[in-house]
């Protein structure tokens, strides 16, 4: 014969000898007692459990036992839902508006062990209490409309105030960054020029490729510097960028020539993945306006991330085009691709995908590191420039490769809206 399944009550207790105790006797009476300490912990598990009955302390932290009985009457399934209040709040009054909140009844504390079950089984028979006269019941429903106001209010205060404090914090973190990044880039800027001035020297032995010789060294010190300036940039862009002071040069800019200049730049540095790059209406686009150098920076952060989380071999299909007096830049790759909970989440800064305790650092290696800071600093500078930029991507799958397409949206000037641009080549860098 099927076992009868057990009814769940939910009590909402912010103090564990109480929520013990209430298990208990329930409990030997055959009822599964489920226990949240706070108001908003009470919300989650009511719509999710949908239980029989609820008994509920008034003086819990947060929101308090009339705010979160209140709150259930406004959620569907829980109008019906038997609500009783269980707590020392004791004063004249205080039932009353226990039931003027929306509690069907009221048993006050310390509980009688031996008449606390028969109380609960009559409310879940359909036992409810009700306060006395009309005229009461109008004084305080006033009464508690004004103490949720009051409440709301000091919230509100508290919250202007945090604000205030984490702006300061914020504040005071983003001059720190901003100096500390310019103190950094001072010494590296003096080792990476006389590293560059002594592999200039034809008197230094050996080669950049000769393990072990001087001039092989100097060369890492080189990488090692150049890569350590890069990460200082980003975190100064990412500073910038928060605090709405990027700086832009513009000027006209030949998009289509910008993006094959990446392109180069890419696959020079890693030329033993075997990518495939293919190109797309890029030698059609017009002109728009913009810091070429910014809109150099976050193209290759956006198909350096392709590279980063396409198997060697992959191919990486980049195309353009004007829509609507938009440019409309695509670059789809064949790689692993982007769960949809996480094609929102990485563009946030520091986040990564890949387990940290496997970090590389190189840019082009297959889920190779980085800060996670590439593609806020793309979302920075392309949205600087008033366009758009996300992704869209089936699911990650290291199997099937199902690939991501990161989309982004250029305006076009009025001049240039309706006027495709011939195909020149000033911008390409080598």
């Amino acid at each position: 014969m099927k076992q009868k399944e057990r009814l769940r009550v939910l009590y909402v207790e912010d103090d564990p000898s109480s929520a013990t105790l209430v298990e208990r006797v329930l409990g030997a009476e055959g009822y599964e007692v489920i226990v949240a300490t706070d108001g908003v912990t009470a919300l989650e598990i009511a719509s999710r459990v949908q239980p029989a009955i609820i008994l509920m302390d008034i003086n819990i932290g947060g929101m308090d036992g009339y705010e979160v009985t209140t709150r259930l009457r406004s959620i569907e399934g829980m109008r019906r839902v038997p609500i009783v209040a269980v707590t020392a709040a004791t004063l004249r009054g205080d039932r009353e508006r226990a039931l003027i909140a929306g509690c069907d009844g009221y048993i006050p504390k310390p509980i009688n062990v031996d008449s606390f079950p028969d109380q609960i089984r009559a409310f879940l028979g359909g036992l409810r209490e009700e306060v006395e006269s009309p005229e009461e019941k109008a004084r305080y429903l006033e009464d508690y409309s004004r103490r949720l106001v009051g409440h709301l209010e000091e919230k509100i205060r508290e919250l202007q105030e945090a604000h205030a404090e984490l702006y300061r914090i914020d504040r005071i973190k983003t001059d720190f960054i901003v100096l500390a990044s310019h103190e950094l880039r001072t010494p590296l800027t003096v080792i990476y020029g006389y590293t560059r001035l002594l592999l200039s020297n034809p008197g230094i032995p050996g080669s950049v490729e000769e393990e072990g010789s001087p001039r092989f060294f100097l060369g890492k010190i080189a990488e090692a510097t150049k890569r350590l300036n890069q990460v200082v940039g980003d975190i100064l862009d990412i500073s910038f960028i928060d605090a709405n002071k990027l700086d832009l040069a513009m000027e006209p800019v030949l998009l289509g020539s910008l993006v094959k200049s990446v392109i180069r730049n890419i696959t020079e540095m890693g030329t033993e993945r075997k990518l495939t790059f293919e190109e797309e209406g890029l030698e059609n686009l017009p002109l728009i306006t913009g810091d070429s150098q910014r809109l150099h920076q976050a193209l290759w952060n956006v198909i350096s991330n392709a590279v980063k989380y396409t198997p060697d071999g992959g191919t990486i299909h980049i195309a353009g085009q004007v829509m609507e007096r938009t440019i409309h830049l695509t670059v789809q790759d064949t790689g692993i691709g982007i769960d949809p909970e996480e094609q929102e989440r990485i563009f946030d800064r520091f986040y990564v995908l890949e387990d940290t305790t496997l970090h590389r650092s190189s840019k082009t290696a297959f889920k190779g590191g980085g800060l996670g800071l590439g593609l806020t600093v793309a979302r920075g500078i392309i949205e600087a420039h008033g366009g758009r930029i996300w992704v869209e991507s089936k699911g990650r799958d290291e199997e099937q490769l199902p690939g991501s397409t990161f989309h982004i949206l250029f305006p076009l000037p009025e001049e240039n809206a309706d006027h495709q641009h011939p195909s020149t080549d000033p911008l390409e860098q080598g």
